[in-house]
């Protein structure tokens, strides 16, 4: 079986390498030799252990290729490609997250029977699309809540262990290349968002793009945040989440406060991990790296060593018929919050604001003021809420703001119990 590899950088090689070094382990497993013949790269490269050209066309063009192995990033160019590849009934890889948050479903429909692999676009070396698609298939899916992002918890790990701020721990992420130069996609939570659009569409049927669901990231959380986190046995993890609720299916992504005897709190570093709860086998982990050439190789070759079996493509997505389930509205959401502002040092404020949560139906479950240093006219509050819609803490939110004694921006996270 011949490939051909559609960006030829960290991942790219990594794949070449690992079908090369192990090429007797992986025809034994799948009675087939894959072969990685040529590659695409936009500049030359010299160490190359396989011919790499820069012509798209050329690439495509060649009818010995069965497999085609998409890792060039991007949205239009790789589903314009990817089309045209299907169209001509020749199977693909992909290990793109953003492609599939955006065009999954019309590439299902060019797919049909033609094999379509794309277990690297989530978490990773971690094999969860086919734990979902296959090992957890006979489960109605009660929820997933997963650390998608190395970047992001690496980040908030840091800021745990070592009391820093989080630029400081930021350009030490970018100093050892855990983080992009411009690291948006994974700080605001962009990155983890596409995936979890990808589990939530394999466990539910769920047909949504990233604009549809709740997605904030990690840059407002405070070393304050991580020190009210500690003072009550929690810790910050940035989570995505699909559960069921009120058989319509709650999506978001966002920084959560987790008790420090969950699973998930005690992931520390760049690694991932996910959570599944079925109603038949209960709550299972999975964890592992999330990012990297070796870990999303592994992932590419398990995709290939599957169609090298020549193993059946149907419900590429995890459903062959259209389910009944809906997205739940984002106000609907219902959890308890966590709230942290800067307020005048003067009487009255504290009965203004709780006066203000009791006339949008929200009351205190937790209270904590930070010490005053010497000089300062402003208090940190910290408050927990009880459980609570969106809607709610928004609108008290946009109250709050309004407030003359409130003097920086109110900042918000959700708690995940």
């Amino acid at each position: 079986m011949k490939i051909a590899i559609l960006g030829y950088g960290t991942v790219g090689s990594a794949v070449v390498e690992t079908l090369l070094k192990n090429q007797d382990l992986i025809k034994a497993r799948c009675d087939e030799e894959i072969i990685p013949v040529i590659a695409l790269a936009r500049n030359p490269k010299p160490n190359a252990l396989i011919p790499v050209i820069n012509d798209i066309d050329e690439v495509l063009e060649r009818e010995d290729i069965d497999v085609f192995v998409e890792l060039m990033g991007g949205i239009d160019l790789p589903f314009e490609i990817i089309s045209k590849i299907l169209k001509r009934k020749k199977s693909v890889v992909t290990a793109n997250k953003a492609l599939l948050a955006y065009h999954r479903y019309e590439l299902e429909k060019l797919a049909q029977d033609t094999a379509f692999g794309y277990e690297a676009s989530v978490a990773g070396g971690i094999p969860i699309i086919k734990i979902l698609k296959e090992g957890l298939s006979a489960n109605n899916i009660v929820s997933i809540k997963g650390i998608l992002n190395g970047t992001s918890n690496y980040i908030l790990s840091k800021m745990t262990e070592d009391n820093a701020k989080f630029q400081e721990v930021l350009k030490k992420a970018q100093d050892l290349g855990y983080a992009e130069a411009d690291p948006t996609f994974d700080i605001e939570g962009f990155d983890a968002a596409h995936k979890l659009l990808i589990l939530a569409n394999i466990a539910y049927g769920l047909r949504v793009k990233p604009e549809d669901i709740l997605i904030e990231g990690v840059s407002k959380v405070s070393d304050e945040d991580i020190y009210f986190a500690k003072e009550f046995e929690y810790t910050i993890k940035h989570l995505g989440i699909a559960k069921i609720k009120d058989e319509k299916i709650e999506l978001r992504v966002h920084p959560a406060m987790l008790s420090k005897d969950k699973i998930l709190a005690k992931v520390d570093g760049v690694m991932n991990a996910i959570s599944v709860d079925g109603d038949i086998l209960g709550e299972s982990l999975y964890y592992g790296p999330g990012a990297g050439g070796k870990a999303t190789a592994s992932a590419v070759i398990a995709d290939l060593i599957d169609i090298a079996r020549k193993e059946k493509n149907s419900a590429i997505f995890g459903y062959l018929n259209d389910t009944s389930y809906k997205l739940l509205n984002k106000d609907e959401i219902y959890t308890r919050y966590y709230l942290r502002l800067k307020v005048l040092d003067k009487i009255g404020v504290l009965s203004k604001i709780t006066q203000l949560m009791s006339e949008h139906q929200i009351s205190i479950d937790t209270f904590l003021q930070k010490p005053k240093k010497e000089k300062q006219d402003y208090s940190t509050l910290f408050f927990i809420t009880h459980q609570t819609y969106e809607k709610n803490i928004q609108i008290l939110i946009q109250k709050l703001r309004e407030q003359e004694f409130v003097k920086d921006d109110v900042f918000m996270m959700r708690i995940e119990d």
